[in-house]
């Protein structure tokens, strides 16, 4: 077992687990940690708990401290810095005629990089930009190019819902989403209806599925025969979160609803 802490460095961003080491950490505490890029500036949002092997990556880093005062100081002299080297580099995107779209830009804590984030339709030579941003800021340059949806976490918004956007807000990863989970739950296939402000598919599509599958796996499809307390009849409606189904009961001429539970106290069900 190790003992870890979770850390976010962005508010919707992934979580990643250090090694608290003796410090006594608490969530919501601001700390400085070692990563694979460099000392970040991150907030504890899963207290000191242990966690098997395999839900750690090894070696796990350590957290180096709490963060005191200076060091939120240089978190917001990083952020006033950003906002001048995004126009510096859109100025020099635009300068090189490259068919690319500037989205974000990021310092690390310690100032040893600093990294541009962008969308592009295909692939782009960006090798005398980066040379031209070197020079500028005299520090290692990294371009990222994101999808369309990492760039809509990055940039917010408000969804089709009318609430911010999950992906902005509180989700730290993008799950798959496909068009299979619309079937499911029987909403209209028009992709403006389905697709969030990225043009993919809602990530809130994902929510309920699995209550959606377990349904369609405990109910009969629609056109199946079905024994009901008064005679045979045909599914040929299904509310499928209530586990409702609408039953034609042709010798009495009538649609009658029934649950999946009445049913099945009669031993009726005979799919």
């Amino acid at each position: 077992m190790y003992k870890v802490v979770g850390v976010r460095f962005k508010k919707a961003g992934k979580i990643y687990y250090f090694d608290p080491g003796d410090l006594l950490l608490q969530k919501d505490d601001f700390v400085i940690v070692e990563t694979v890029r460099g000392v970040e500036y991150g907030r504890i949002v899963i207290a000191p708990k242990e966690v098997g092997e395999h839900d750690v990556v090894l070696p796990l880093k350590k957290v180096l401290r709490i963060a005191d005062q200076k060091d939120r100081l240089i978190v917001e002299e990083n952020k006033a810095a950003t906002r001048e080297a995004y126009q510096v580099c859109s100025d020099k995107v635009e300068e090189h005629g490259l068919d690319m779209k500037l989205v974000d830009v990021e310092y690390t804590f310690d100032r040893n990089k600093v990294i541009f984030y962008f969308t592009a339709d295909g692939r782009v030579d960006f090798r005398e930009l980066v040379k031209d941003l070197a020079a500028i800021f005299r520090t290692r340059i990294e371009l990222r190019q994101i999808g369309v949806r990492d760039e809509a976490k990055m940039l917010g918004g408000i969804g089709p819902c009318g609430r911010m956007l999950c992906c902005s807000t509180f989700l730290g990863d993008f799950e798959p989403v496909s068009i299979k989970m619309a079937k499911d739950q029987n909403l209209s296939l028009n992709p403006t209806k389905i697709s969030g402000l990225c043009g993919r598919l809602m990530c809130c599509l994902k929510y309920e599925n699995d209550e959606y599958e377990m349904a369609r796996n405990e109910l009969p499809d629609i056109g199946e025969s079905i024994q009901t307390p008064i005679g045979e009849g045909k599914i040929v409606g299904l509310n499928i979160l209530e586990r409702v189904m609408q039953i034609e009961i042709p010798e009495h001429g009538r649609v009658l609803e029934y649950t999946l539970d009445e049913l099945r106290n009669q031993d009726a069900v005979s799919h």
